[in-house]
């Protein structure tokens, strides 16, 4: 199966998603993308923007995932405006923007999108939440429990997370690269339902995957 991963960071959702699947991924950070490429030698990266990329390439894949920057809507960002040197910061629309445009063209394809729970009142209904995220998606997500996300909040730079280190590696920030990781287990869970031979949501069958 022909995967696009967008946002890639340094693939804590593809982690469990195995070497059978033809995968490219879209990261922006040329350090960060590196990592991803020495995590996962058999992937495509490409350093560049994905949000762009999308726009230009969905047609050839068969799965689709997207992680835009969840920052401008993060509750956490929200819950520091009583600081005297708060700077507030207007949503990224992207975020939106990507499903909206998978809605309408990404029909015969298979897409999810994640992205943190926000501070407002989400303005499209996610599909299902799982793990501190929500996805919107076009195919049946159920939701189910996974155990780990408390230990998300003590995650230091020179930590592991979900088995992946950055000891080796010299990168600003570590701790905030770690923490954007989405769950590994997520990460499988949803791609198994992706391939499913099960109904899309918006009532178009899928089509079987080679996989």
């Amino acid at each position: 199966m022909k995967i696009l991963n967008l946002y890639a960071g340094i693939g804590g959702n593809r982690k469990l998603w195995g070497e059978k699947h033809e995968i490219t991924a879209v990261e922006y950070n040329d350090d960060i993308a590196a990592v991803y490429k020495e995590f996962y030698p058999n992937d495509t990266v490409i350093v560049g923007d994905a949000h762009e990329y999308l726009l230009k390439h969905y047609k050839e894949f068969d799965f689709i995932w997207a992680s835009p920057p969840c920052q401008s809507h993060s509750r956490i960002l929200d819950s520091q405006y009583t600081r005297d040197n708060y700077n507030p910061k207007y949503p990224d629309m992207k975020l939106w923007q990507e499903i909206v445009f998978l809605q309408g063209h990404a029909r015969k394809n298979r897409w999810v999108v994640e992205n943190v729970i926000p501070y407002y009142t989400p303005l499209i209904k996610p599909t299902v939440e799982l793990a501190r995220h929500l996805f919107w998606s076009n195919f049946n997500i159920p939701k189910i429990e996974f155990k780990d996300d408390t230990i998300i909040k003590s995650v230091k730079g020179s930590d592991g997370l979900y088995g992946v280190t950055l000891d080796n590696y010299y990168l600003p920030n570590k701790r905030q690269i770690l923490r954007n990781m989405v769950n590994p287990e997520v990460g499988k869970y949803i791609l198994d339902r992706a391939i499913e031979k099960d109904i899309l949501l918006d009532g178009v069958q899928g089509s079987l995957f080679n996989v």
